[in-house]
């Protein structure tokens, strides 16, 4: 932690609480694809990476913080720590700029990354640390490398990692850009929200690799052919994650579903449909498409990189419905 250690009832408190989330984590499935993970989940004090997080509150945010002088706010900070939800750690004129993530959601992502022995791992997005140090625990500190813009998000979770005995690589640049001096990857995984995959990510992997991106409002799962190429389809999951900043970044704001039934406006999948298509659709378009689809699920669709281009497809890579992402 920070000034002070977590005195004896609440390290109690902390442990508990962690195995009680493991057990939620086991009971939900996140980790079917890899049970192997339980274990990081186990080994991993998550409250060392969240020394403060914020929860809304009516009018903004309240900041919890570890290192309260009241014991009651200590212990509702630990609990909060270890509850199977997204927490706020970095606010920037009220704009969100950086979380930790569900943990479930951490779990199942991790789950279908299918890593194995020896695997080397990019993180695009160090956020707290906490993924970085599972992975670390899981394949060993050599072989995972987290990137971060943001100096201050860096050097916090260095701070974190080291505290929990966990010794990645942590490099400050732009995600977007990957790290070349750690390639090749066998896996990348983004924790952060993209609009299209930045072409430096296949060119620093291996043929074969895995790559795992928040894309959207889904999650997106690429294989890896060469330099040049990778392709692969989305997971069933919605996800939301913070955007990826850098020089990179192309935001794909969905146009608006206003004058569109209800039953569309509201729907997480159509909303889905609308924010992977971009400017390409409009509401219209894509509401007819949608319904003459049999309002289809995020696994149906898929995303193709090749050379310069990208697109974004429903069922087919060749098919009548797809759309560029750059």
């Amino acid at each position: 932690m920070g000034a002070h250690a977590l005195d004896r009832d609440l390290a109690e408190l902390a442990a508990s609480a962690r195995a009680a989330l493991v057990r939620e984590i086991d009971a939900s499935g996140a980790w079917a694809a890899d049970p192997a993970w339980r274990e990081a989940f186990e080994a991993v004090p998550r409250h060392l990476f969240v020394p403060y997080y914020y929860v809304g509150v009516m009018g903004g945010y309240e900041r919890r913080w570890g290192e309260s002088p009241d014991p009651r706010t200590r212990e509702t900070w630990v609990r909060g720590a270890y509850a199977d939800a997204p927490l706020a750690t970095r606010l920037r004129d009220g704009e969100l700029v950086s979380s930790s993530s569900q943990p479930s959601l951490m779990a199942m992502m991790l789950a279908e990354l299918r890593v194995r022995d020896g695997d080397r791992v990019l993180e695009i997005g160090a956020g707290t640390g906490y993924n970085a140090a599972l992975l670390a625990h899981r394949l060993g500190d050599d072989s995972v490398t987290t990137v971060d813009l943001e100096p201050e998000i860096t050097e916090a979770a260095r701070r974190h990692l080291a505290a929990a005995g966990y010794h990645p690589v942590v490099v400050t640049g732009d995600g977007a850009r990957g790290v070349p001096e750690r390639a090749p990857f066998d896996r990348i995984i983004a924790t952060c929200a993209l609009a299209s995959v930045p072409t430096a990510w296949p060119a620093q992997c291996r043929p074969g690799a895995r790559i795992l991106s928040p894309l959207a409002t889904g999650l997106i799962v690429l294989t890896v052919r060469d330099a040049g190429h990778a392709e692969g389809r989305f997971l069933h999951t919605p996800a939301y994650f913070v955007p990826l900043r850098g020089a990179d970044r192309r935001d794909r704001e969905p146009m608006d579903p206003s004058g569109l039934p209800r039953r569309a406006r509201e729907n997480d999948l159509f909303r889905f449909l609308l924010a992977l298509s971009g400017d390409s659709l409009e509401p219209r378009e894509a509401y007819a498409l949608w319904e003459r689809e049999g309002r289809p699920g995020r696994e149906r669709y898929g995303v193709t990189v090749s050379g310069d281009r990208e697109w974004a497809w429903l069922d087919d890579p060749e098919g009548p419905c797809a759309w560029p992402l750059r």
